[in-house]
């Protein structure tokens, strides 16, 4: 018998309060595990989500503004010099940045400011299966959400001005477009306009591959958003890259907050579960405290006696980190299903169960301290009284 089979023969002899400890750590473990797994699928499914509830990067062309006043009134700001942006050129420009599979949608605009049965009335052409993916929030109140070629989508304020419903005729500068359908409220500009395909309303307006703006969705939760707006400048000169800072810090504060709940989450039962391994070291030392005195009697030092004790404590821990993640993975997966989080699994990496494994080794070992110093300090004076 040597110091490191002792402290495996003392927890094989108080076998059923093993077990139980090494269960009650291995469910901390498990737990800290599977919030992990489930905290990565929530953040990127949330950023997936948010990505596509609204553009937070916006591309136009570089115009010159003049300032205008007259008698001493200040007439406002005019803008001198309108210009459009190739389609293809631009379009190419941007989804070949080094970040481009951090941008879930590029929706080009052409807007074209015309008059229908009198009234005028913006009508915006978009590519739909891009705009969709920023603007998941629309929904139709009649008719379809997608036009075909020659066909508009109406806002509701709109549809409710021009009079319009699904099948009705509307001309835009001289081109007949049928109404496919009506948008429901949304309480933004939308609800104001007519939408077109984006192709449909360039020939309309004799101004085929040009577009006015592109508004880009990207969350980038490894890269800062400025990376990405600093790309687009460099890759498209002569334009103005725009990122609306404010959308993508609560974008951003949104995904974070649900990861560090889940490390703060985490933290808290590892350390319950820490306390537990010390009260049962202290508990190891109290009921043993003739056995230690005799074994310092017999030649064993204060330190074999700390060493003896803390592998104790960390032969708990290691069994339960190593039961703990494999149970905690394969149960992340049950959870997943349960909250309903579409495509996400989770995922296993080496580094991660090392991590977690070194980690609770280190707390495992801090849990033993306190009962491990007590323990060195008994004398073989105490074992001979209790003989």
């Amino acid at each position: 018998m040597n110091i490191l089979t002792i402290p495996l023969r003392n927890l094989r002899r108080k076998l059923l309060r093993t077990l139980l400890m090494v269960a009650v750590f291995s469910i901390g473990v498990a737990s800290v595990t599977a919030l992990l797994e489930l905290s990565k699928a929530v953040g990127e499914s949330l950023e997936e989500k948010l990505a596509a509830y609204g553009a937070n990067i916006l591309v136009a062309p570089r115009a010159e503004t003049l300032s205008v006043s007259y008698g001493g009134m200040a007439l406002g700001d005019v803008s001198v010099d309108i210009r459009s942006l190739a389609e293809d050129t631009t379009l190419a420009a941007i989804t070949g940045i080094h970040h481009q599979d951090r941008l879930s949608a590029v929706a080009p605009k052409f807007a074209l400011l015309t008059k229908v049965r009198d009234t005028p009335v913006g009508v915006i052409g978009v590519d739909f299966d891009q705009e969709l993916r920023i603007k998941s929030y629309w929904h139709a109140a009649s008719g379809e959400l997608t036009p075909g070629d020659g066909q508009v989508l109406a806002g509701a304020e709109a549809a409710a001005r021009l009079r319009l419903v699904p099948g009705a005729q509307v001309d835009v500068s001289g081109t007949p477009f049928t109404v496919a359908g009506v948008l429901g409220p949304t309480g933004s500009g939308d609800d104001a306009m007519l939408f077109a395909d984006l192709h449909a309303l360039q020939r309309a307006a004799g101004q085929e591959n040009r577009v006015h703006f592109v508004e880009v969705a990207a969350l980038c939760s490894g890269c800062p958003i400025d990376e990405i707006t600093a790309q687009l400048a460099a890759a498209l000169p002569g334009t103005d890259v725009k990122a609306m800072g404010q959308v993508v810090k609560s974008r951003m504060m949104t995904v974070d907050f649900v990861k560090r709940l889940a490390l703060a989450v985490s933290g808290v039962i590892l350390l319950t579960a820490c306390v537990m391994i010390g009260l049962s070291v202290f508990s190891s030392v109290n009921e043993r405290k003739n056995e230690i005195g005799l074994l310092r009697a017999l030649g064993y030092s204060k330190s074999a006696i700390f060493t003896l004790m803390s592998l104790e404590g960390i032969s708990l821990g290691l069994l339960a980190a190593v039961f703990g993640q494999v149970i905690g993975y394969f149960g992340s997966f049950k959870l997943m299903a349960l909250l309903d989080l579409g495509a996400a699994a989770p995922v296993f990496l080496p580094a991660q169960f090392a991590a977690v494994f070194a980690a609770v080794a280190l707390l495992s070992a801090l849990a033993s301290l306190p009962p491990a110093l007590s323990a060195a300090r008994i004398e073989p004076s105490q074992a001979l009284v209790m003989l």
